[in-house]
């Protein structure tokens, strides 16, 4: 059962027996069921409701989130899609008109080492 489900059934069952206590006590007494015990069933009662909307909450923001992804995953492969290997005669085409190899150059030693020389 998820933490929603679970925290509306909590709800429910706190207010029912708050309710069901009260009414059995005043036929049988004619009072009330002592404060604290009233207290803590709607304590647990209104914890439970505000647990249950923050993961209603939660869910949907997943979900969105969820189909925010694929529709990025979507539109990205359609672009790629389309862009294919258009690039490639460029970067060929410019390596070409550029000789064949480039120099590779180390960068020169930092810190310590280049101090030390």
């Amino acid at each position: 059962m998820t933490l929603k489900w679970l925290a509306v059934v909590v709800a429910t069952v706190s207010v029912t027996l708050c309710a069901t206590g009260n009414v059995v006590t005043l036929a049988v007494d004619g009072g009330n069921l002592p404060v604290l015990v009233n207290l803590f069933a709607l304590t647990a009662a209104g914890t439970a409701v505000v647990l249950a909307v923050l993961a209603e909450l939660h869910e949907r923001l997943n979900d969105r989130v969820s189909a925010l992804t694929e529709f990025l995953v979507a539109r990205l492969n359609e672009i790629e899609s389309r862009a294919g290997d258009r690039n490639t005669g460029f970067v060929e085409g410019y390596l070409l008109s550029h000789g064949q190899e480039a120099t590779v150059v180390p960068f020169g030693r930092r810190g310590r080492e280049a101090a030390e020389r």
